[in-house]
């Protein structure tokens, strides 16, 4: 009689998950999104912390730094191509943004540690990547000389 009870209620089978077949499928949630993002952007930074560093200190040094520091993104430098310095430029700021803005959503969720539901935390998940992105987009446009 146990055997048939046993038998009736299995229990779910928990298995690993294999990249080639399971993640295509996986959908993540824009809160998984903006931690994994928040991550990424987080070494981003750290890795081009040279490039970050190299910038600041051209772009104040004196006005010949400065030239050459326009330079780098009007004709390019050490071989490669103007619009290749504005891409990691352009990566850097959504970098910044995406940072900058996904540690306020993780204080604003610490200050209200007790009000903080899955129904809110993917709205302000959302807001975070919407407005990474437009802030990117129209801080691109105008390094790119849109406007």
């Amino acid at each position: 009689m146990s055997e048939s009870v046993t038998s009736a209620r299995k229990r779910p089978e928990f298995r690993n998950i294999n990249a080639l077949s399971d993640l295509p499928s996986y959908r993540l949630p824009a809160a998984g999104w903006v931690s994994i993002l928040h991550r990424v952007s987080g070494v981003m930074m750290f890795l081009l912390m040279p490039f970050i560093i190299w910038m600041f200190d051209t772009s104040i040094s004196s006005e010949l730094s400065f030239e050459r520091f326009t330079g780098a993104f009007s004709v390019g430098m050490l071989g490669l191509p103007g619009v290749i310095w504005k891409l990691v430029a352009l990566a850097l700021i959504w970098a910044y943004l995406h940072h900058f803005l996904a540690g306020l959503r993780h204080l604003r969720m610490d200050i209200n540690h007790g009000s903080v539901d899955k129904q809110s935390g993917a709205n302000s998940a959302r807001i975070v990547l919407v407005l990474s992105l437009a802030l990117t987009v129209v801080l691109g446009a105008k390094l790119f000389g849109f406007y």
